[in-house]
């Protein structure tokens, strides 16, 4: 049986997803359903992940996986991806993913994304976060793919939360997924001005 997920990532490929997490066990199940759906469907699956979580979903996917279908998964480690620039700076970011994905766009080859946010410091502005968000909404509708974000649930303050409700139209909870309705006002907000 096909996951609530999947069949939302099959109906519509523009799909920007929330996924606050408790507990690194079902994050790696979360994760290796993620990888193993994505690569039955002929995707490649770009997965952006801190590189001590990596080898714990490695062992868990390739249980579930071919040598072969293994090629399909391109791991990022998420510290290089976000702090490219030496900080976290959303338009270098954003360059860095354009990279990534340019020879996937080039090629019209289909891929799905998956990125561990992982917000160490509550040091830094998290206006960064809402600023990398609004542009991370555009990339995946203007080139058309599902991206997963991953936030860890216990360590996100009140005000990031709400950042991240307003700039994903769907959220992952446990194996279910739901539309945001603070998206859906944030959208109405646009469409009245």
């Amino acid at each position: 049986m096909r996951s609530k997920m999947n069949q939302l990532f099959d109906d519509r490929r523009c799909v920007h997803v929330l996924y606050s997490y408790n507990g690194m066990e079902s994050y790696i199940e979360q994760a290796a359903s993620f990888i193993k759906d994505g690569v039955e469907s002929g995707d490649y699956v770009i997965f952006i992940e801190n590189e001590r979580i990596y080898p714990l979903i490695h062992k868990e996917i390739s249980t579930r996986l071919t040598a072969e279908q293994m090629k399909l998964v391109h791991m990022v480690n998420n510290y290089d991806f976000y702090y490219s620039s030496g900080s976290y700076h959303p338009p270098a970011i954003t360059e860095y993913f354009n990279k990534m994905v340019q020879p996937y766009v080039e090629n019209k080859i289909s891929f799905r994304s998956w990125a561990h946010v992982e917000w160490s410091t509550m040091e830094d502005p998290l206006h960064l976060i809402e600023d990398f968000e609004k542009i991370v909404d555009e990339a995946v509708n203007l080139l058309s793919f599902p991206l997963i974000c991953a936030y860890k649930g216990e360590k996100m303050p009140d005000y990031l939360t709400r950042i991240l409700m307003e700039t994903h139209p769907y959220i992952l909870i446990e194996d279910d997924i739901f539309e945001s309705e603070q998206y859906q006002q944030l959208a109405d907000n646009k469409q009245n001005a």
